[in-house]
């Protein structure tokens, strides 16, 4: 397996991916923060999720339809990859056993993620999104632009300032 997945380091700012471009494949986070997102038409960024070590990172659209890119995947920090390039994600199979049950899981979890935070927008308050990301990972207030933070809770970083204030009074 050692040979499929490949170190690569990410400096801060550069892109894994970028939108319109083809996503490279898929990789495991071991250190650095890494952040999803796209500019709409007024040129506002719009950050769909900040990813910390232990996570992958991916376009999944693109890398398994092999389409253009619809994210920009930016590294925040200096971050250091376990990088597994698309003819080695299209060949895993092969080499891992039970790689198709891994990789449901995987996909299952992404979907999860998303339901909860299609719920999270859908029925919860600005200070209720706020709570649940705090609850599961605080550190990211104390390292991760607050901007982009507010963007990922869809308010802007003036509701998320009054929040975090209220909260801690």
């Amino acid at each position: 397996m050692e040979t499929l997945f490949k170190p690569r380091t990410l400096i801060r700012d550069s892109y894994y991916t970028e939108v319109d471009k083809s996503c490279p494949g898929l990789a495991f986070i071991k250190s650095g923060l890494v952040r999803m997102f796209k500019t709409d038409a007024n040129g506002k960024e719009i950050t769909q999720w900040i990813s910390v070590p232990g996570s992958f990172i991916t376009d999944l659209q693109s890398l398994v339809f092999d389409t253009p890119s619809r994210w920009n995947i930016q590294a925040l920090t200096d971050c250091e990859l376990y990088d597994l390039n698309r003819e080695n994600y299209n060949s895993i199979n092969q080499v891992i056993p039970h790689w198709d049950a891994i990789e449901k899981r995987f996909l299952a979890k992404c979907f999860v993620m998303l339901e909860d935070r299609i719920h999270g927008f859908l029925s919860l308050t600005a200070e209720e999104r706020y709570q649940q990301l705090y609850a599961y990972d605080r550190k990211l207030f104390n390292t991760v632009p607050l901007q982009y933070i507010a963007s990922m809770l869809g308010m802007t970083p003036e509701t998320l300032s009054r929040i975090r204030r209220k909260s801690i009074s």
